[in-house]
């Protein structure tokens, strides 16, 4: 019997508030800071998808606005937790409004900040999170395709403009 591929669909926002800062939340098991996001459950689009993680790892209420990333991560590595070998994913970046709420800590993230735009890039960590940051500074209305791995070490194989 033949499989159909698998991916992880996953999803994640740049969410900007009235004063033109933008949130990061600092990972708990990671201890990085990275924007809100996750993985897209069974049956979930990926606006609400988004608008669940963000209040999941926040407790803060995001308004979603414009696509503005598509990336692939195209390795595969070994599994944890029970889990098997982890497939590629697709990660889907949205801009984002802050609508309202207050941070509370949560079983995924243990701070959060508010950034001022040109000062972002000092706090990230992760190159992914990196690249796409710069993806979103330099959005002009076009979506950008990146294509990287992570394992062994993190490498841009593809940047295109479609």
């Amino acid at each position: 019997m033949r499989q159909f591929p698998t991916h992880i669909v996953a999803v994640y926002g740049v969410v900007e508030n009235d004063q033109g800062e933008i949130l990061l939340l600092k990972s708990r098991n990671r201890n990085v800071w990275m924007f809100p996001g996750g993985q897209v459950e069974l049956g979930e689009n990926l606006i609400d998808a988004l608008v669940r993680e963000a209040k999941e790892e926040s407790s803060m209420d995001i308004a979603v606005h414009q696509l503005f990333s598509v990336a692939s991560n195209t390795c595969t590595y070994p599994g944890y937790n029970g889990f098997g070998q982890i497939p590629p994913k697709v990660l889907i970046g949205f801009t984002c409004r802050y609508v309202g709420g207050e941070f509370r800590e949560s079983d995924e993230t243990t701070e959060c900040q508010w950034v001022p735009k040109a000062e972002v890039l000092e706090h990230l960590t992760v190159p992914d999170l990196i690249e796409k940051y710069k993806t979103y500074l330099n959005f002009t209305g076009k979506v950008e395709y990146m294509e990287y791995v992570t394992k062994p070490q993190f490498e841009v194989k593809l940047q295109h403009m479609v």
